[in-house]
């Protein structure tokens, strides 16, 4: 049997800026659905919002959002969670440290660390918190 993990994060009307943003620094494609296509709102408002969607890439990163519903409360927390991106490939994760790094607030600048040749943290520009890092050499 094989389980998958997939970060699901929660916006206030941000869902399809961030998921286009993700997909810019990552690849992939966006899917998304809306509440009006979806049939799930009589609010004009509401009618764009995003219901579901995520960004898929072709190495396997997956990161699902929505827009709450409407009248539900929101709060995105302050340490709530990480959203952990873990690779081998250097120059990969540099890319997307790179990417997530426009408008963020640096955490832990992406570098040497005790358990990783690179590591780093930062908190996106929509709020999200990222850590990276990449996989130690073993012999």
């Amino acid at each position: 049997m094989s389980i998958e993990t997939t970060a699901h994060l929660n916006f206030d009307g941000q869902a399809r800026a961030a998921l286009d943003f993700y997909a810019s620094v990552f690849g992939g494609e966006v899917a998304s659905m809306t509440y009006g296509a979806m049939g799930a709102t009589d609010e004009p408002a509401w009618a764009d919002k995003i219901v579901w969607g995520q960004v898929a890439t072709e190495a396997g990163l997956r990161v699902m959002a929505f827009d709450v519903w409407p009248g539900q409360p929101y709060d995105q927390g302050t340490n709530a969670f990480y959203v952990y991106v873990h690779g081998d490939d250097s120059a990969e994760v540099e890319r997307y440290w790179a990417g997530l790094s426009e408008g963020a607030e640096i955490r832990q600048p992406l570098g040497p660390s005790a358990w990783a040749p690179l590591a780093g943290q930062l908190r996106d520009r929509f709020g999200v918190i990222w850590a990276l890092d990449v996989a130690a050499p073993t012999d």
